[in-house]
């Protein structure tokens, strides 16, 4: 894999060469890496002029000269450093300083408290490396000096199996908790060589994580390793050597059902803790092969198809994917069979509500063949219905699933309908159109409406097409309210003819089977539903997919 770059989860800029950072009160440790820092905080000056162990005024917090020598792998004094000192609790708790002399000895005099402190030392030339020494317990209850020797560091050794495998970057990440407060330091540096090292007494036990990332390009494989730890201690050294047994593989594919040659970009990166993302070009009917530690946890996939003539690029996810040693999952991003998706991740808001006189649909309606709703879907025109005891309450144009009605209170049977027309190239002339029924009445706070989908997930090329004149079985699957309450009745119907006539299939075992048409023509889906409340769906899918 060529033109790898590694962000951090908020920004598509490339990483620097080395940075250290911290996170502030209130900000979110997933998303703040401090890389910058320098410009935002007071650099080699004393944020009070008070005596030693003086007290100023009433109120006024006790302050202490923290004193800080720099020493290089040789034992010398070394400006080449970047040195944070971050509050954690106390009266110093809100404080935070990155004092600097080029001498190597800088003073700075803060408040009673526990404090944070991380320095990154840089040797003369870049092959000498990055050390980066972590106090995550320091105690500054009167006049103290503390040392950051380069010497007590030892090597951060963290490769994949793959001996000729290309070095990218790397992310360590300390993150301290004490008295119901988190602050965090962090260190990337985009060269091999990096050493690290605990400086201080230990913290209380648990309360430090780390988080260890780096990142590798292969010519077959990419790498991203990752590994957590928590004890009382930052590392002293990490050294991980892990087997391609020990490793999970995810794969990426990009479609291009429409027949699209530009490529897109495709990232992962660990779903849990701060991070930065392992990304690159991914070309059309391509594949990224990516390995992952399990020992991280779940991971996150993220992929940008290209821009349109005038339009951004389209970008799906699969966040949250578990993976285990040894196995495989694949990910399909903007494939056939585009439709609509109600399967989602925890937590996600419902696809219709219903609010006092309010009924809202937030559907994505043209998820691909996987279910990964797209942030910007292309479609060329788009319709949204309601329907009151027969009487047409409104039509609303705009994003395919997206509408907003006003109803009046009384209990009454309502019929939604959402249609989009989509398609360009070889895959033109798709449409989705959905329509359930149910009975509702006015609510006292915002209630999920029992709309259900069917998903069908056809054995596809990456453009979209399968075999001419082959039996195939496609997969069904219920998502939504049918999915929890249970199915009453669900018959699929299919067309060769866009959908003059249909052919009902049955269902077997979650599956219909039907002979695929000749070459270059399209297969059409119908899914009628009922739940075992009554609630019913009538979901069509024209031009479905295409045989070759």
């Amino acid at each position: 894999m060529n033109d790898h770059w590694n962000a951090l989860r908020t920004t598509p800029t490339r990483t620097p060469a080395t940075s250290s950072g911290r996170t502030t009160p209130g900000a979110s440790r997933r998303t703040v890496l401090r890389t910058l820092a320098v410009a935002t905080v007071l650099a080699g000056t004393t944020l009070s002029a008070l005596p030693p162990n003086a007290v100023a005024a009433t109120g006024t917090p006790e302050t202490y000269t923290l004193t800080i020598r720099h020493l290089d792998r040789t034992g010398a004094a070394t400006g080449g450093y970047l040195t944070h000192v971050t509050g954690i609790s106390g009266p110093g708790a809100a404080e935070e300083a990155a004092p600097y002399d080029a001498s190597g000895t800088v003073t700075v005099r803060l408040p009673k408290g526990r404090y944070l402190l991380d320095s990154t030392l840089n040797g003369p030339a870049p092959a000498t490396g990055t050390d980066w020494v972590v106090q995550p317990r320091l105690d500054l209850t009167g006049d103290t000096t503390v040392t950051v020797d380069a010497r007590t560091t030892a090597p951060v050794d963290v490769r994949p199996p793959d001996q000729a495998a290309r070095y990218l970057n790397s992310i360590g990440v300390v993150e301290v908790t004490h008295e119901g407060t988190t602050r965090s330091a962090n260190v990337m540096v985009a060269r091999d060589g990096l050493r690290v090292a605990h400086l201080g007494p230990a913290a209380e036990s648990g309360s430090v994580k780390e988080w260890f990332d780096t990142y590798w390009s292969g010519a077959s494989a990419d790498y991203a390793l990752g590994y957590t730890f928590t004890s009382g201690r930052a590392l002293t050294g990490l050294v991980k050597r892990p087997a391609t047994a020990d490793l999970a593989t995810v794969k990426i594919r990009g479609a291009a059902p429409d027949g699209s040659t530009d490529s897109g970009f495709v990232s992962i990166q660990p779903s849990a803790g701060p991070t930065i993302g392992l990304a690159s070009p991914l070309k059309p009917l391509d594949t990224a092969t990516v390995l992952v530690t399990p020992e991280r946890g779940r991971w996150d996939v993220t992929y940008s198809g290209p821009a349109g003539p005038e339009t951004p690029p389209n970008r799906y996810s699969a966040d949250g994917i578990a993976v285990r040693a040894g196995a495989t999952t694949t990910h399909t991003f903007g494939n056939a069979v585009f439709g609509p998706a109600l399967a989602g991740t925890p937590g996600a808001r419902p696809a219709g509500v219903r609010d006092g006189d309010t009924l809202a649909l937030d559907i994505p309606l043209l998820a691909d063949g996987d279910g990964h709703a797209p942030s910007a879907p292309r479609f060329h025109g788009a319709t949204t219905t309601l329907h009151r005891d027969g009487v047409l309450i409104g039509t609303r144009q705009g994003d395919p699933g997206q509408a907003r009605f006003t109803t009046t209170p009384g209990r009454a049977a309502y019929r939604l309908t959402a249609t989009a027309t989509h398609g360009s190239g070889p895959s033109a002339g798709g449409r989705v159109t959905a329509s359930w029924t149910f009975a509702s009445a006015a609510t006292s706070g915002a209630t999920e409406l029992p709309l259900s989908t069917v998903r069908f997930a056809p054995e596809l090329a990456l453009d979209g097409t399968a075999p001419a004149g082959t039996l195939v079985r496609v997969p069904v699957a219920v998502e939504g309210a049918a999915a929890t309450t249970g199915v009453r009745s669900l018959t699929v119907s299919m067309s060769t003819d866009l959908g003059a006539t249909w052919t009902r299939v049955p269902v077997l075992d979650g599956q219909v089977g039907f002979r695929t048409p000749a070459a270059g023509r399209t297969v059409s889906l119908r899914a009628e539903l009922t739940d075992t409340n009554g609630n019913t769906l009538t979901q069509t899918l024209r031009n479905a997919y295409r045989t070759r």
